[in-house]
């Protein structure tokens, strides 16, 4: 909840951030840096952890490019073309839509637990999204057609990610950045966008590397724990860390419907959080790899040098198993109900 909730924190702060930048760089070439910059971020770290034979998986590398697919190159094509169309409220408006899509998809096509709690969570927290918008209009077809298309591709591509198990958290995030920043500056070179330098360009990689490297490094981590819903419901709450920062910063002022929609975010937070599931099941033998701890009843094997609620990260081996306790869909947990 807490990788969430700071991955949240980065990326809601680097919307003010990347604003001030809007003047100076083309949309396609900043998307490109900001991407760039983050993959820079990690690069150090994906060299740790030898995955060659876990990433060479099928289902992984499946994964691995649906993400990259879908969210890289399809969803920013279609929000570009839904933006031709479509007022700007109506595009916020729709873009709010990501997390429908990611519960919905999740649910039918990804095996993921979503009990009466947990719907009642999204609906609020999707409703807390469409009051923050304010819609100046609202376009259905062909434009909101288009967006909502763009909304299911990032829905696709959060439900990929939270099921790549075959690479460290940097390694997935190095891959993404370096996919869809390519892809952005190709697109802002062949429409004739100027290219920034100096001080502009080692902002945008800043920005880049902060709210984007290190935010998605916390949120693919927080996805392998929690599954793809529930995180993508903490990270909807980045745009509240923007308005945050607007209030306090930018002294911009506080509005009534920012203060109910906060409160009615909160609210379906705090029931998805609190809800618990639980039963007996059984778990194959297994070889996979994501950031654990060995306190929490599934990682038996040692390391003399590390704490048992130290989280860390390498390749290991589950033996099959039968148990109940209250879980997560997370990478251990994808089961048929």
């Amino acid at each position: 909840m807490l990788w969430c909730l700071a991955a949240a924190a980065l990326f809601g702060a680097s919307t003010p951030a990347a604003k001030t930048l809007l003047g100076q760089v083309e949309p396609f070439s900043l998307a490109g840096l900001l991407y760039l910059g983050a993959a820079l971020a990690v690069a150090p770290f994906s060299v740790r952890g030898s995955t060659r034979r876990l990433a060479r998986r099928p289902r992984n590398l499946a994964r691995l490019a649906g993400a990259v697919i879908f969210g890289g190159v399809l969803g920013p094509v279609l929000l570009l073309f839904g933006l031709r169309a479509a007022p700007a409220g109506s595009v916020s408006l729709w873009l709010n839509m990501e997390s429908m899509a990611t519960a919905v998809l999740g649910w039918l096509f990804f095996r993921e637990d979503v009990g009466r709690a947990t719907w009642l969570a999204v609906v609020l927290i999707c409703a807390a999204s469409v009051m923050l918008s304010s819609p100046d209009g609202f376009v259905l077809a062909p434009a909101g057609a288009l967006l909502l298309l763009a909304c299911c591709c990032w829905g696709l591509d959060n439900n990929f990610t939270a099921l790549i198990d075959g690479l460290t958290p940097p390694q997935i995030t190095l891959v993404k950045g370096l996919a869809a920043g390519t892809f952005n500056l190709l697109v802002g070179a062949l429409a004739g966008e100027a290219f920034p330098g100096g001080t502009t360009l080692l902002f945008c990689l800043l920005v880049g590397a902060f709210g984007y490297g290190v935010s998605l490094l916390l949120y693919v981590m927080g996805a392998h724990a929690l599954g793809a819903i529930r995180s993508q419901m903490l990270f909807a709450t980045s745009p509240f860390i923007g308005a945050s920062l607007a209030w306090i910063g930018l002294h911009e002022p506080v509005q009534t419907l920012q203060l109910a929609s906060a409160l009615l975010m909160a609210a379906g937070l705090a029931l998805m959080l609190t809800s618990k599931h639980a039963h007996p099941h059984r778990h194959a033998a297994h070889a996979h790899t994501h950031v654990h701890s060995h306190d929490d009843g599934h990682h038996r094997h040692g390391h003399s040098d590390l704490p048992s609620i130290a989280g860390h990260v390498h390749p290991h081996e589950h033996e099959a198993a039968e148990h109940a306790h209250p879980h997560d869909p997370d990478l251990h947990h994808r089961h048929k109900h």
